[in-house]
């Protein structure tokens, strides 16, 4: 069974690794029931799509198309072994640690059902920022997770909620395409000649991707 392991929020702690005064990436497990609800706008909103989680650069972080980040247990368990410490859930500032169930193969515009009542869509890839570099503090981080090509989701939120650690994860509607949140991954990191493939997702593409799909035309074509 698909589920959520974990319900992830952060409070704000001073961010020495970024302009921004703080961040919220420290996310930890809650014991209780989680609401939640769209965030609105990027920048103007309420920043996270979790009632009380903190998002200190709401510049390039949260709002509708970001408001709920996902990343699994079974990658997190990876790392560990790679790295040769411990990474609680939420380390890595996901707000849902799932099980059961590799979000990296999600389709854009994939549709979760998390419990009795939460729907979110899946619509992009978590790219990794200096904030995140300096919390896991390891040399040469962002190279190696880029390498890896298994950032975790982005979720929008379709119907708000409450979500609970153990709640059932399903895959209620799946995108006839093919473009997966790895594929997205790599073709705006590593693979940039995978971009004109993604615009096979249509209006699953969020605006951010599409953007930088036609910034690489006119590179093409210039």
């Amino acid at each position: 069974m698909s589920r959520v392991r974990s319900v992830n929020i952060g409070a704000p702690q001073p961010n020495p690794h970024k302009q921004t005064r703080a961040t919220g990436i420290n996310k930890l497990p809650q014991s209780g029931a989680v609401e939640v609800r769209a965030p609105g706008p990027k920048g103007i909103g309420l920043g996270s799509g979790l009632v009380g989680d903190y998002i200190g650069d709401g510049r390039h972080h949260g709002g509708d198309a970001q408001a709920v980040y996902s990343f699994t247990r079974e990658d997190l368990d990876a790392w560990e072994e790679r790295l040769g410490r411990t990474l609680t859930d939420g380390f890595f500032g996901e707000n849902l640690t799932t099980e059961g169930y590799d979000v990296n193969e999600a389709r854009l515009g994939e549709i979760w059902q998390i419990g009795d009542a939460v729907q979110l869509k899946v619509t992009s890839p978590r790219l990794p920022c200096s904030t995140f570099r300096g919390w896991v503090d390891e040399k040469g981080w962002l190279r190696t997770f880029t390498l890896a090509a298994r950032p975790g989701a982005y979720l929008s939120v379709v119907q708000p909620g409450f979500i609970r650690s153990g709640d059932e994860l399903s895959v209620i509607h799946r995108p006839d395409h093919d473009v997966t949140i790895s594929l997205v991954y790599r073709a705006l990191t590593t693979e940039r000649e995978l971009l004109p493939g993604l615009l096979a997702a249509g209006d699953d593409l969020d605006d951010e991707t599409r953007e930088a799909i036609e910034e690489n035309a006119k590179f093409d074509a210039g």
